[in-house]
């Protein structure tokens, strides 16, 4: 098993990577601040929870641990305050208090509602993070970013809150269709372009179900985010930002078709080629990189050309991309790379660069 540390003062954590180890989870909290708590919410999704809640809950209830599952709709549509609220009473009407302790098990979406959920029950809980997902193991599960989407916009009411632990097992990779595996990939070549070049060559070599393999690259990228993180924990330095390579007109497309109705990997795919056209019309970033990114995109078989929908049209997403939370004064920052592994903050996006580079992912690639 492999364990990469989040070091963050009092809030420190320990990320923990292998395969089949979820069937050990009581024991792989022992060392963690819940690990003398006996009352455990467990706050799933409708295809999480049957695949994957037996062999935690009998972990748990193994080493004397009272245990609640709890589960949502899965989707992006469940990432909403209707479900904190409603989470919050089945909580209080089952017994739960603040000795309590929440596991969210599954992707981005359980992550992100159970964290906010221990954020505000009972002024705070402490939660731990099993991600089943790419994009959760090697991204949204470290870091401490919680939260709900708004009608205007994606993860616009949140709160940080660091997880006591994370149980990363790649077994449950195993379970995902080939869309849901891909679409994960997208966050892992992110981070490769903004922090570890070498890293592309990985993906590229990565074949779905070398479990090892799987352990390596997850193992990586979370040690990307984990500095990154400790460098700037609350988006306060700057440096945090640099995650969001690709995000800020992948966000505001995933807005635009409807949560739920284009993965988020996929739209962070498509924010990805035109943050390389915006990284090579103002960064200087060399050309020859950008197509070996593109190509690890590729690789995963993630989308690179917008659809004509009229969803995608330019009225549709520029003042999505206005209301991004990262914007200052109605106008979005971006993150470009001036060259492979070093990324800048733009403020110097203009709404005509924003255009040209959503027409240029309407083009063919």
């Amino acid at each position: 098993m492999k364990q990469v540390p989040v070091n963050l003062s009092d809030r420190s954590y320990t990320v923990q990577i292998g395969t089949g180890i979820i069937q050990r989870t009581a024991e792989l909290l022992a060392d963690t601040p819940v690990a003398k708590r006996k009352r455990c919410a467990i706050i799933s999704d409708d295809n999480v929870a049957p695949l994957h809640s037996a062999p935690v809950i009998a972990s748990l209830t193994s080493a004397g641990i009272h245990v609640d599952l709890f589960t949502v709709p899965a989707g992006e549509a469940s990432k909403s305050m209707d479900n904190v609220a409603s989470l919050c009473s089945q909580m209080i009407q089952a017994g739960h208090d603040r000795q309590s302790f929440i596991i969210a098990l599954g992707g981005g979406v359980v992550g992100d509602l159970a964290g906010f959920v221990a954020a505000i029950y009972y002024r705070g809980i402490p939660f731990v993070q099993i991600p089943t997902t790419i994009v959760s193991q090697v991204d949204s599960s470290v870091g401490g970013k919680t939260g709900v989407n708004a009608p205007e916009g994606k993860n616009l009411i949140g709160a940080f809150l660091q997880p006591a632990t994370v149980i990363a097992d790649v077994a449950t990779l195993d379970t995902l269709g080939d869309r849901e595996f891909n679409e994960g990939m997208a966050e892992a070549v992110k981070h490769a372009a903004i922090a570890d070049p070498s890293l592309l060559d990985a993906l590229l070599d990565l074949q779905r179900g070398d479990h090892p393999a799987t352990e390596e690259i997850i193992a990586r990228n979370v040690a990307i985010k984990a500095r990154i993180v400790e460098a700037d924990e609350k988006e306060t330095a700057g440096t945090r930002a640099f995650l969001n390579f690709g995000h800020t007109i992948g966000h505001a497309i995933e807005a635009a078709a409807g949560y739920g109705n284009m993965f988020h990997g996929e739209a962070i795919a498509l924010g990805i080629r035109a943050a390389l056209y915006l990284s090579e019309k103002h960064a200087g970033l060399d050309p020859a990189f950008s197509q070996k990114v593109l190509a690890a995109l590729q690789h995963f078989d993630l989308p690179l050309v917008l659809d004509d929908k009229p969803e995608f049209r330019d009225e549709s997403l520029i003042p999505r991309l206005q209301r991004d939370k990262k914007s200052e004064n109605g106008m979005p920052n971006f993150v470009l790379l001036k060259e492979p592994g070093s990324p800048v903050l733009s403020k110097f996006v203009t709404n005509t660069d924003i255009t040209e580079a959503i027409e240029q992912l309407r083009s063919t690639y």
